[in-house]
């Protein structure tokens, strides 16, 4: 193959899997969620397959699918966004990454407060938009920053952009990037700047992560160094920390992430193409908003139709997803432990049933046979049965 596209619909969970209960997660399905709405309307998703996923037939089978389709089970330990996109590049995480339900220590924040010079607030499991409107006027008044994390392995920096300049904001997180290193490496340091008044504050669409590099060579890497492309759209380059990825490009959202990879298809290239729409995740998992998720997967369902066209004769299309967020499980608001949708599309790709995959790792080593490349990982290659 040419090309292939790769799109991670970011929290796009296919269901609970078996060991979900032990991550707090009891009856999860994010698409299920989606579908009771009654304002999922995703025909070509369900061309493709979707529906005849083990554990999605409320969403109606497809007689005749255009593609591969299956599920694939996450074997890392965790269900956070830079262990799930590790392991689709190839890499498994037996432990999972620190994280901090009492808020961070003073081994960790008092280094952070000297180099900065600026006091914290918070410093505590937070709702991003919760935390801003209980403690941005205060950070108004003082410069101290806001200091806030999750259920997963996050150091977020919540500052309001008339008050910490931007790039005054990315120094911060790269100096706490720089710190949280061995027991205290946690997989991202994210840059959270809002705008407006108390009582009226809104996030931007300035954030950026900062995130721990992958503990192996990825499959990103391995096209690297096989000399293709490896392009990088979204949050990708973040994710990786930058490493094997030869161009990217930022989104502000799912739209300006599709009109990003629409123009790719319309590029000569040779390689991969990998690609995270966040939206549905960000805006609408996290904050249990399940109608918007479901009206977002109807715009990428639309935007689908009109990117099919586009693919070549040597050229494959991958969807899938990092992790769940089911949006009506209102025990949490962080993301739940789910199995993935694997879809595969493509003119070469035959119709067939993938059934259940041990590892989201499965899609690194098919990604790397499909183009010709070497690439050691447990994740084992489906490419003999699409094509």
């Amino acid at each position: 193959m040419k090309r292939v596209f790769l799109i991670v619909l970011d929290s796009c969970g296919a269901g609970a899997q078996p060991d979900s209960p032990q991550f707090g997660d009891v009856g999860v399905n994010t698409l299920r969620s989606c579908a009771a709405t009654g304002a999922l309307h995703i025909p070509n998703l369900c061309k493709a397959g979707l529906g005849n996923i083990e554990g999605l037939d409320f969403l109606g089978k497809e007689p005749s699918p255009v593609g591969a389709y299956g599920r694939a089970a996450e074997a890392s330990m965790g269900k956070d966004t830079t262990i799930g996109h590790w392991e689709i590049a190839g890499l498994i995480s037996k432990e999972p990454l620190p994280t901090y339900p009492e808020g961070f220590p003073e081994e960790v924040m008092e280094p952070f407060r000297q180099a900065t010079g600026r006091g914290v607030l918070a410093n505590a499991p937070w709702s991003g938009t919760e935390v801003i409107e209980v403690y941005g006027p205060e950070h108004q008044r003082t410069g101290d920053l806001i200091v806030y994390t999750s259920a997963d392995s996050v150091f977020q920096i919540a500052a309001h952009e008339e008050v910490i300049p931007l790039e005054q904001l990315y120094e911060y997180c790269k100096i706490a990037r720089r710190q949280l290193q061995g027991r205290h490496g946690v997989g991202r340091v994210i840059a959270r700047p809002f705008v407006g008044e108390p009582g009226n504050y809104k996030r931007t669409a300035n954030r950026h992560d900062f995130s721990l590099e992958p503990p192996g060579r990825t499959l990103l890497q391995a096209v690297q160094e096989a000399g293709l492309a490896s392009i990088a759209v979204g949050k990708i380059y973040d994710i990786f920390a930058g490493a094997g990825i030869t161009e990217h490009v930022y989104t502000k959202g799912n739209a300006d992430g599709m009109t990003k990879t629409m123009a790719y298809a319309q590029q000569d290239f040779h390689g991969l193409c990998f690609v995270n729409l966040v939206d549905f995740d960000m805006l609408y998992g996290h904050r249990r908003d399940a109608a918007g998720y479901a009206r977002a997967l109807s715009e990428f369902d639309r935007w689908l139709g009109e990117f099919l066209p586009e693919l070549g004769q040597e050229d494959v299309l991958i969807i899938t997803a990092d992790h769940g967020c089911d949006p009506a499980y209102n025990a949490t608001t962080d993301h739940t432990r789910e199995y993935v949708p694997l879809l595969v599309l493509g003119q070469q790709v035959r119709t067939v049933d993938l059934g259940t995959r041990k590892s989201f790792a499965d899609i690194a080593a098919t990604v790397a046979e499909l183009l010709g490349i070497a690439l050691e990982t447990p994740g084992e290659s489906f490419v003999r049965e699409i094509m």
